[in-house]
């Protein structure tokens, strides 16, 4: 249906004509007055009403994009964990478990055999074999950590597809991991528990040759004068004390623990493409490069060579009570939390006789 006004009226006189279904709602002109179709201009119902504008109204919302933002966002599954620097020190000396969580000491029976052999005779009674032991001590340290969940936080992780539950047991698992690692390159002070890399019984680091290029570091050194260091290590092993020497030898398994920076030196190639990773490996063929941070204090670089195994004995390794012990769940009423321990000998030295070290390189 149409309905018209004056100023409508005349538009079929102009050619335009309307859908029977167009409503028009009564128009007046700028000026309120109905005029010459010419001079005239139609507004919509809802025009501001101007002598020489026809804007639409202000809205009473804001402008946007039309939905929120976050229901065009995709929401990986998959999580990137943060990098943490490796925990090697089990993997360089191996790990071993002495006693249980509740053992505070440790004693490790050391036995050397004494004896002297005099002339035979018939009636002769002098000569005697005996034995001595010692008792070397070692104290556990042990440490311990919490995780802690709230109702309204699990639910609201699972929303972003996060079991924050499992991920907290994951990092509770790596936390007292990464003591378990520390412990065992320092010990801890104030306790009989010492560290692969400060205990009292290690002999004192080894000073590296002066580089032809000047200086003691691997960086400017020449493949030959890095497996010379290197030599130097070995041979210091070699010699031992108290009449040792021999128990070590080419044959021997040998681990070279070192930065990876240093690492990083023993593939330099020199004029003729060869390098200190390729020398060593025809020097000494037992011989296992492992790597750790730890071998890195500031700008000082060092490395430990030592004999995995003398006559089947190890030569050192990491111990500890309790690897990780998981404690009753505490329930609260919205809220629960648990406490997880661990327990940590450091690392045992066996035989330091068969450690060497170097520090400066």
């Amino acid at each position: 249906m149409i309905k018209t006004n004056p100023a409508v009226a005349d538009l079929p006189a102009l050619g335009i004509v309307f859908d029977g279904a167009v409503d028009f709602l009564p128009r007046v002109s700028s000026n309120g007055t109905f005029g010459a179709l010419d001079n005239r201009k139609l507004e919509l119902a809802m025009d501001a009403v101007t002598a020489s504008t026809y804007a639409q109204p202000g809205t009473v919302t804001a402008p946007n994009a039309g939905i929120l933002s976050l229901l065009s966002t995709y929401i990986d599954p998959k999580l990137i964990e943060v990098l943490l620097s490796p925990t090697e020190a089990e993997n360089i000396y191996g790990a071993t478990k002495k006693g249980d969580w509740i053992t505070q000491t440790a004693a490790f029976g050391m036995v050397e055999n004494t004896g002297e052999a005099a002339s035979y005779g018939d009636y002769n009674e002098s000569g005697r074999s005996d034995m001595n032991v010692n008792w070397p001590q070692r104290q556990s340290y042990n440490f311990q950590t919490f995780t802690e969940w709230g109702d309204m936080e699990l639910e609201r992780y699972a929303l972003a597809k996060v079991d924050a539950a499992a991920r907290k047991n994951i990092s509770s698992a790596n936390t007292l991991n990464r003591m378990m690692n520390l412990i065992a390159f320092y010990g801890v002070s104030g306790l009989q528990n010492y560290g692969a890399l400060n205990d009292p019984n290690l002999a004192a680091a080894l000073t590296p040759a002066t580089k032809a290029a000047g200086g003691t570091s691997w960086s400017v050194a020449t493949p030959t004068e890095i497996i010379a260091d290197i030599q130097a290590g070995y041979a210091s092993l070699q010699q031992g004390t108290h009449g040792t020497a021999g128990n070590i030898n080419l044959k021997s398994k040998l681990t070279l623990a070192l930065s990876p920076v240093s690492e990083t030196y023993l593939v330099t190639p020199n004029s003729f493409g060869l390098n200190a990773m390729t020398l060593l490996k025809t020097t000494f063929p037992n011989l296992e490069v492992k790597t750790a941070v730890q071998f890195q204090s500031g700008s000082t670089y060092s490395y430990q060579m030592f004999v995995d195994e003398i006559e089947g004995q190890r030569t050192m390794e990491t111990a500890f009570n309790e690897k990780m012990r998981a404690h009753r769940m505490v329930m609260a009423t919205s809220s629960m939390r648990q406490k997880k321990s661990a327990g940590s000998w450091g690392t045992i030295v066996y035989r330091p006789i068969g450690v060497a070290s170097m520090a400066g390189i």
